[in-house]
């Protein structure tokens, strides 16, 4: 029976996936073989002997020390587009946050209509020409990042009459297969600046994006731009955004990831980090987590990983080896020699990289004994074997 620790409440669409027959799910195990996780931070978190997989119920693993699962051999998921949908309903609401004064407009009607003696219906038509601000319509939208969130971010923009541009320097051929063959895509995020009335962030964080949007990129702009972020904090820096808005060359500036400095900035609309916060999001995402670590305990298959290549390989043997090792040459060499010593017969293999690191699959005529898995973790290089029998 597989063992699977809950370090966040799962949304238990998502548990239902797994068979209480082979799966046992709770938030106290010992030596667990999977993680379910979304937000718990996990830097100082002692590895199990027996962990093999940890699956984050969200898209960023910021929270899981990916390099060191790595090293131990452990595969780390995550559910990209499972809360897009989620994501880009609050990109659109930002959109108008950003050029309707809706907060600031709503609050002083409520000011009004506590207020003693006010004359609410003529205090709103009097006072009303404090919030105006302009249509999305006709205007033009920057979208940075073209992936789940960015496609579907694009495609709704072109139906509200707004002219779209994007820009993706690692655009897939499925991510721009999804999108509207009337938005604009651009190879120089400088020709996007250039134009656009609104700009929105759709790209992970890493050291090479971050502050992505500072004091150069923001000179680039049109003056009056509206900034949205609902991707990461880090994407912008405060300090620069903060004089920007103080100048007047951004207008607003919304943020899910507000700090004490800059929600009390000026022009800010600073949302509690409301981006996946949907009961249909969290439940996409339960499930996808789910179903990717329930397919590699089971079965080996690798999809969306964050740390290893995806791999996903048919049966076609009576057990399968799946190997996690550096990815060095002669290392598939090793692994035959070491199979046709031994007189195992391969049915069929698969093997991927991703930079420093590989994953093999192979599936085997015959049980492997522990003898052999021995031998096979004995390879300089290889960090972990597993060994599945079909039955599993």
């Amino acid at each position: 029976m597989y063992r699977i620790k809950m370090l966040n409440k799962i949304a238990s669409v998502g548990l239902r996936q797994l068979d209480p027959k082979r799966f046992e799910v709770a938030t106290e195990l010992d030596n667990e073989d999977g993680i379910l996780v979304r937000s718990a931070k996990m830097h100082d978190y002692e590895f199990p002997a027996n962990l093999r997989a940890i699956a984050r119920a969200g898209a960023g693993t910021n929270n899981i020390p990916i390099d060191r699962c790595t090293e131990n051999g452990i595969v780390v998921f995550n559910t990209p587009g499972a809360n897009a949908n989620a994501v880009k309903e609050l990109v659109l609401a930002a959109m108008l946050l950003s050029s309707r004064d809706i907060l600031g407009g709503a609050e002083w009607v409520q000011e009004q209509a506590h207020t003693p003696g006010v004359d609410l219906p003529a205090a709103v038509e009097k006072g009303k020409s404090a919030f105006v601000g302009p249509e999305l319509y006709r205007k033009t939208l920057g979208v940075i990042g073209l992936g789940a969130i960015g496609a579907l971010v694009a495609n709704d923009a072109l139906k509200l009459g707004m002219d779209v541009y994007g820009y993706d320097p690692y655009l897939s051929v499925d991510a721009a297969l999804r999108l509207d063959r009337h938005v604009h895509v651009v190879k120089d995020v400088t020709e996007l600046f250039k134009v656009c009335d609104y700009i929105t962030l759709h790209i992970p964080y890493l050291p090479s994006t971050k502050d992505f949007i500072n004091a150069e990129a923001i000179s680039k702009m049109k003056g009056d731009v509206r900034i949205l972020n609902l991707a990461r904090g880090e994407l912008v820096c405060d300090e620069d955004m903060i004089a920007a808005l103080e100048s007047g060359r951004v207008a607003k500036y919304v943020t899910d990831f507000p700090n004490e400095r800059i929600a009390t900035a000026k022009n800010v609309v600073a949302l509690p980090h409301l981006g996946a916060s949907t009961p249909e999001s969290e439940d996409n995402c339960a499930v996808m987590a789910v179903r990717e670590l329930e397919d590699y305990l089971v079965n080996g298959n690798i999809r969306n990983s964050v740390n290893l290549p995806n791999l996903v390989q048919e049966w076609s043997g009576v057990a399968r080896l799946c190997m996690i090792h550096e990815n060095v040459p002669a290392m598939l060499t090793s692994i035959m020699t070491t199979l046709s010593n031994d007189g195992i017969n391969v049915e069929n293999m698969t093997n991927k990289s991703r930079k420093e690191v590989a994953y093999t699959v192979v599936d085997v005529n015959t049980r492997i004994a522990d003898e052999v898995a021995e031998e096979l973790r004995a390879i300089p290089g290889m960090i972990r074997v597993r060994v599945l029998s079909h039955r599993d």
